[in-house]
């Protein structure tokens, strides 16, 4: 998700990991906690999971009911419909690999030590569920990719590729938004003027500085062979 009014700046991003809800989180409505972290004005915001584990975990795991999950779909719909129609420009991706290229991967974090950071319980406890939750993005992108919030199916077993074309995508949506730079808030005119003022003064400075020493280790120089010849 991003609210971009102003150049790409990495100062100007933000990225949140959701994880299992807090006990705060959970008493409220399922979209309270992603909504405390929408980006505001100008900011960029990369959410690293979303909204969509309500439909996806809970699901999988009958963690609630799915006359509960199924009314999810439309109440997704309406807050990302409230995020554009106030500004917000949505991009979703979902990061598609194959199960044998998820062994694979599995495998380089146990026998890289600089990978083992990356290793987590819960990824190899969820291999089981590949079909459930196939089933479950499907339903979640057929019924969630909008117009104002469309998902992008990205092919990611190649890692260069999955860049380059989220890349792109996030590239071209920039470009599309037309932004310019905003307008000064001072006179350049004057602002201009008083630089080369300062510039003028400070070399003017620095020459008569420059003269007066010259002078000095003149002066010196003679009352030396004044001295000498005295003598």
């Amino acid at each position: 998700m991003n609210h971009v009014l102003g150049a790409m700046n990495p100062q100007g991003c933000t990225v949140t990991g959701f994880k299992v809800p807090s006990k705060d989180e959970a008493a409220h409505d399922f979209l309270w906690r992603y909504h405390q972290h929408t980006p505001s004005e100008g900011q960029v915001a990369i959410f690293n999971r979303s909204h969509y584990e309500d439909v996806l975990v809970v699901r999988v795991h009958d963690l609630v009911p799915k006359a509960v999950w199924s009314r999810r779909y439309a109440q997704i719909n309406d807050f990302e419909k409230t995020l554009a129609d106030n500004g917000t420009h949505i991009l979703k991706f979902y990061l598609h690999i194959d199960p044998e290229e998820q062994l694979e991967r599995f495998k380089q974090r146990i026998d890289d030590p600089a990978r083992h950071r990356k290793i987590s319980d819960g990824d190899y406890a969820e291999r089981p569920f590949w079909d459930a939750y196939t089933e479950a993005f499907e339903d979640a992108i057929s019924k969630c990719s909008t117009e104002h919030a469309p998902w992008f199916i990205i092919p990611s077993n190649h890692k260069w590729f999955r860049n380059l074309a989220i890349s792109r995508i996030v590239a071209e949506t920039l470009e599309s938004l037309g932004m310019k730079f905003p307008e000064p808030t001072v006179d350049i005119e004057v602002i201009k003027q008083k630089y080369h003022a300062i510039v003028q003064e400070e070399r003017t400075g620095a020459e008569g500085a420059e003269t007066d020493e010259s002078e000095r280790k003149r002066g010196k120089k003679g009352a030396k062979k004044k001295k000498k010849k005295k003598s």
